[in-house]
């Protein structure tokens, strides 16, 4: 009895927070006028507005609002990301905290705590891209979970199939378009948007597979095959306009290389970002792909594309029954 007492007390906690406030892509900045129109305020503008990459139109990171510290009342206080600065003399611990769920949930909060300006902007400029990333984090977070919360089961089980036992949770919307044994093709489909998850497998053969070229190579060959245009000699394949990017990324035990860039259908004037990860299969003899990419001409797409993209971070291999 006792031990079900713990553990019911355990988890009343973030039960008993209230739900988080505000947008997504939102971040409150709590920090005095002078500080924010000067270069602490520049400095955060640097780190969490800055353009996000890979959109045809500028739109920032984040949408970050300044808060004055007399104006933090419990409204603000439970808005789902929060920076908050407090430069004092008499700061007891100066450094930069992260912190999950201080007044609200699920909620991100990052505290700079400095005995001046000058300091709290060298702590703004040495931490703004785990700054960004730990609100990006966040979001993902969130997306994943209410994908989990509301699965499309049918999706989860064709991604099973094409991957030979991983998991990719979408939420309730994405319908299947297409689905053979080594590619699927989901979508959420909307009157003015669409948000799409490839899935697909090709043998781990050659030299360089995960370079940029092989992957590019790779890529224009399958979805030219797989996804057509409106149009006669229309398909999908990879714009050259700006080169995509390729890096190495690690997340949950899973390394793979994410590739950025634009898509567009040949001989037509269709377009939009996407990303792709790709990596060894379970057995390592072929290589998956798990991409995502969106069309919504008349709306700004960064929230769109935030969306879509933390499915791919929801990707996870079953384990077999001998692990449980």
């Amino acid at each position: 009895m006792i031990a079900l007492m713990v553990a019911g007390c355990g988890g009343r906690g973030k039960s008993l927070l209230p739900n988080v406030s505000g947008k997504a892509g939102e971040v409150v900045a709590v920090i005095d006028k002078d500080s924010w129109e000067g270069a602490v305020g520049g400095a955060l503008r640097d780190a969490l507005a800055s353009d996000c990459p890979y959109l045809a139109q500028r739109e920032p990171l984040f949408s970050l609002t300044n808060v004055p510290p007399g104006s933090f009342t419990n409204m603000f206080k439970v808005h789902r990301n929060l920076v908050l600065i407090n430069i004092d003399p008499q700061v007891a611990n100066p450094g930069v905290y992260f912190k999950y769920d201080q007044w609200a949930h699920p909620q991100a909060v990052v505290q700079v705590s400095a005995a001046d300006r000058d300091a709290a902007l060298a702590y703004v400029m040495n931490d703004g891209d785990k700054m960004a990333e730990f609100f990006e984090q966040a979001e993902r977070n969130r997306i994943i979970a209410n994908a989990r919360l509301y699965e499309e089961l049918s999706v989860a089980e064709a991604v099973r199939k094409v991957t030979g036992g991983g998991a990719l949770h979408c939420p309730t919307g994405y319908k299947i378009k297409k689905l053979t044994d080594d590619f699927l093709w989901a979508a959420d489909e909307r009157q003015y948007t669409n948000q799409a998850i490839l899935v697909y497998r090709y043998p781990a053969v050659g030299e360089d597979i995960f370079s940029k070229e092989a992957i590019i190579a790779k890529r224009n060959e399958i979805l030219g095959a797989n996804i057509p245009g409106m149009f006669e000699n229309t398909y999908m394949t990879t714009s050259e306009g700006i080169a995509p990017t390729v890096k190495s990324l690690s997340y949950h035990g899973i390394d793979f290389m994410e590739t950025r860039g634009f898509w567009e259908v040949h001989n037509d004037y269709m377009g939009g970002p996407f990303v792709s990860h790709s990596f060894y299969s379970k057995d390592g003899s072929d290589i998956i792909v798990t991409e995502a990419f969106v069309y919504a001409p008349r709306f700004d797409k960064r929230q769109y594309f935030r969306q879509v993209e933390s499915l791919l971070y929801s990707f996870e291999w079953e384990k077999e029954k001998s692990e449980k």
